[in-house]
């Protein structure tokens, strides 16, 4: 990685920290990293041997300065440079006491460590060339990842399956400007030209790839910071019945009496590996009392930003006035709709049914009860396939979940694209040069080839302790 591996070069420091949450538990860890971690442990650990075996467990006591035991420990030496930073690694386990712990890291400063900043573990192994800078922002999307398929994302990622595919557009793209620099320097001599058609046509290749991965992002972002989906309908249609159900627990009153839920109500739950945040809405209708219309207002706010609207009407009545002005208030939303008290049987008509759906940009309709656990398996169902059957995945089945990598995508297929658009014209090599060679530079930010201070401090900020 350049001058950013370079750097690790002058990082002599031991560092420090408890590597567990602080609260009472079995087991508490301390992690040491540096070139002085192995003294430290000869220093603390009273039964350490003259001579340390690497990956072996040793059983014993943590003391002080003043050899007062502080805690039973199990102690581990893992030698450079076949760790997680690197660097020697030293890791004390004890009881998961934030006295004992801290009294354990108070010592191993005292012998020669200093407390680590936050993510400096990894910055290090970052800097060390163990990771790209896109696997290490994988670690802390899989520390935070709230449900199955994040967690499943971000251990893809760690395993370095975005930053390889990001490497192989990268290296397309420099075999291009390697070639651009031969027809630029060497335009007179015996040497093999590539035709401005060539240069197209591995440019809109990579400019395709770069395009499924900026897709992928739409997905990644949900699958990361959870979905939102709110619940709407007139009330007594059965929105708290199938929030419950969706929860698998009664979270929300159930009455036969209008107004009931006059207030939002959220929870979280889990939809096929999914995080997903469920707003029941206060039923939207004319009402005189002030509260409930604090909660309509309230629920006219969550409509609006939800990422997907599931609206709920009885299908054992008629269609009303009310569900009609509910539909055309999420016009232009996701919209699952289902027609509930299928049990009761189904006597809307069919023409009324196209006629709402003619209103709502509806990904699908389900008939069901939310009273069974069948009935509302259909519900979870269709919600599941709203956000899977459209969603992309890279030529390299990667999503992409961050931020800073989407930005960094946009920006470099934006100046692909400008450098296309001079080829296309037959404008000077030297001139589509600048824009492709900056789309190499942009995507480098992805991996940390060319990530700057700045970008790398903001990444490693947001790390905890000990990480």
């Amino acid at each position: 990685m350049g001058s950013f591996r370079q750097i690790g070069e002058f990082m002599a420091d031991t560092i420090a920290a408890i590597a567990t949450p602080l609260g009472e538990g079995g087991v508490g860890i301390v992690r040491v990293s540096g070139p002085n971690s192995l003294s430290i442990m000869k220093s603390i650990y009273r039964e350490c041997p003259d001579e340390v075996i690497p990956r072996h467990v040793y059983y014993g006591h943590a003391v002080d300065n003043h050899g007062t035991v502080i805690d039973d420990t199990v102690s581990i030496y893992m030698k450079a440079p076949h760790t997680f930073t690197g660097d020697d690694v030293v890791e004390f386990q004890a009881h998961g006491s934030n006295v004992s712990l801290k009294l354990i890291l108070r010592s191993v400063i005292a012998s020669g460590a200093r407390l680590a900043d936050p993510g400096e573990f990894t910055k290090i192994a970052f800097l060390n060339g163990r990771l790209d800078l896109s696997q290490a922002e994988a670690v802390i999307d899989l520390i935070k990842a709230r449900s199955e398929k994040p967690l499943s994302i971000a251990s893809d990622q760690l395993n370095g399956s975005l930053g390889q595919e990001i490497v192989d557009i990268r290296n397309h793209i420099k075999d291009v400007l390697a070639q651009m620099a031969v027809n630029i320097d060497f335009p007179d001599e015996d040497i093999e030209q590539v035709s401005y058609d060539e240069f197209l046509e591995e440019l809109m290749k990579q400019q395709g790839r770069l395009g499924k991965l900026i897709k992928s992002a739409e997905f990644g972002k949900l699958a990361r910071e959870g979905i939102k989906l709110a619940l709407v309908g007139r009330t007594n249609v059965g929105k708290s019945s199938l929030m419950n159900g969706l929860l698998g627990e009664d979270r929300a009153i159930v009455t036969n009496i209008p107004g009931t839920t006059r207030d939002t109500i959220e929870e979280s739950a889990t939809i096929g590996g999914y995080p997903i945040v469920i707003v029941d809405t206060a039923g939207i209708r004319d009402t005189d009392d002030v509260i409930e219309q604090i909660g309509i207002e309230r629920s006219k706010n969550q409509i609006d930003i939800a990422d997907l609207v599931v609206m709920v009407i009885d299908g054992s009545g008629c269609l009303e006035d009310e569900d009609f002005e509910i539909a055309q208030h999420i016009e232009g939303k996701q919209v699952l709709l289902v027609i509930n008290k299928e049990d009761l049987g189904i006597t809307i008509p069919e023409s009324e049914i196209e006629r709402i759906q003619s209103i709502l940009n509806c990904k699908g309709v389900v008939n069901t009860t939310v009273k069974t656990i069948e009935g509302i398996g259909r519900v979870r169902e269709a919600i599941e396939n709203v956000f899977t059957e459209g969603f992309v995945k890279s030529d390299g089945g990667n999503i992409v979940t961050n931020e800073r990598h989407k930005d960094a995508l946009v920006r470099a297929s934006e100046s692909l694209a400008h450098g296309i658009e001079l080829l296309k014209v037959y404008e000077p090599l030297e001139i589509a040069e600048i824009e492709v060679h900056d789309a190499f530079q942009i995507l480098g930010e992805i991996i940390g080839e060319t990530a700057s201070e700045e970008i790398l401090d903001t990444v490693f900020s947001k790390f905890c302790l000990g990480k």
